[in-house]
């Protein structure tokens, strides 16, 4: 029997419904259950199959956990080394190499030095940084928030350089990202499930968060395909196997946002019961897939484009 497990924290519906959908399709050999952990032994199977990640993020001891089943032949969703070492900035990077229109952005050291850090810490970095050009740069409006993490925590929305002296004074030890205002006529929030399924959603930041689903405009076929197009290249690269991304239309041109969302909203109480019914049915399929094809013992994770490129290079040259 292989067994697909999902670790998850507080969110129900969509755990909940996943193992539902799974066991109701009745595949010959194939279960689905939360995760239960009672011992993690160095080097030891877990039991799993297939593990869907919805927590790890928030839990270190998850994340050593999930590394450990990889290693021994889990198929982890998503991929727990790649997701440890990504960040917001690097992506960003990224998407300026694979034609991926992105907001101009530049990433700042922390206001506060790091824990266990002194002045000398810091001999390489110019003090003060060359602000005008950076400021000349991104322009104003602008918005600045962490180089990592998610949730629309810690974002600023900033007028001027006044207003971005004052706020940086208060992000403490977090490295903060300036980035660009993009002034949008429409927004998108993208599910990319498995690097080939892809889910196109109206999507208004500006609206209370319940009704942020709720939006007055649709994309025309040309522009759907644009989108598909950049959220599959995208996710190719990264290798996600579970990702939303966020497109901004300006000028018809669409600016990726946020595309480092692996653990990605899929209460169906913010998405809609539509949008839920995808997720839910496209990742049971995914993860199905996933344990069938899972060899025992052997590497069953994804591995993105620009790391297996950076590997091929690397066994070439060796």
């Amino acid at each position: 029997m292989k067994k697909i497990g999902i670790l998850f924290g507080k969110e129900r519906t969509f755990p909940e419904a996943f193992i539902e959908r799974v066991n109701s399709k009745n595949i010959d050999g194939i279960t689905a259950e939360p995760v239960h952990i009672d011992k993690v032994i160095q080097g030891e199977p877990c039991g799993y199959s297939v593990i869907i990640d919805r927590i790890s993020q928030d839990v270190p001891f998850y994340r050593a956990f999930l590394k450990n089943a990889a290693l021994t032949g889990t198929a982890v969703i998503n991929n727990p080394f790649w997701w440890s070492a990504d960040e917001k900035f690097f992506n960003n990077c990224l998407a300026t190499k694979i034609n991926v229109p992105v907001p101009k952005t530049v990433i700042l050291p922390s206001y506060d030095l790091p824990t266990d850090t002194t002045g000398e810490s810091f001999s390489n970095l110019a003090y003060p940084l060359d602000w005008e050009s950076i400021f000349n740069y991104i322009g104003f409006p602008a918005y600045m928030k962490p180089f990592a993490g998610g949730g629309w925590k810690n974002v600023y929305k900033l007028n001027d350089k006044e207003d971005f002296y004052a706020k940086h004074n208060e992000t403490g030890q977090l490295v903060m990202l300036l980035q660009e205002e993009i002034v949008f006529e429409e927004y998108y929030r993208c599910y990319c499930i498995g690097g080939k399924h892809v889910r196109i959603m109206p999507y208004e930041p500006r609206n209370p968060h319940h009704l942020r689903y709720v939006a007055g405009f649709t994309p025309g076929a040309e522009k759907l395909k644009e989108m598909e197009d950049i959220v599959l290249r995208i996710n190719k690269y990264l290798g996600y196997d579970f990702n939303t991304v966020e497109l901004a239309l300006r000028d018809g041109v669409p600016y990726a946002i946020d595309f480092c969302n692996p653990a990605p909203d899929a209460d169906r109480n913010s998405v809609g019961e539509e949008n839920f019914a995808w997720v839910v049915e496209t990742a049971a399929g995914y993860a199905i897939e996933k344990a069938q094809s899972n060899e025992e013992g052997k590497d069953n994770l994804t591995w993105g484009e620009y790391v297996k490129r950076s590997a091929d290079k690397v066994s070439l040259i060796d």
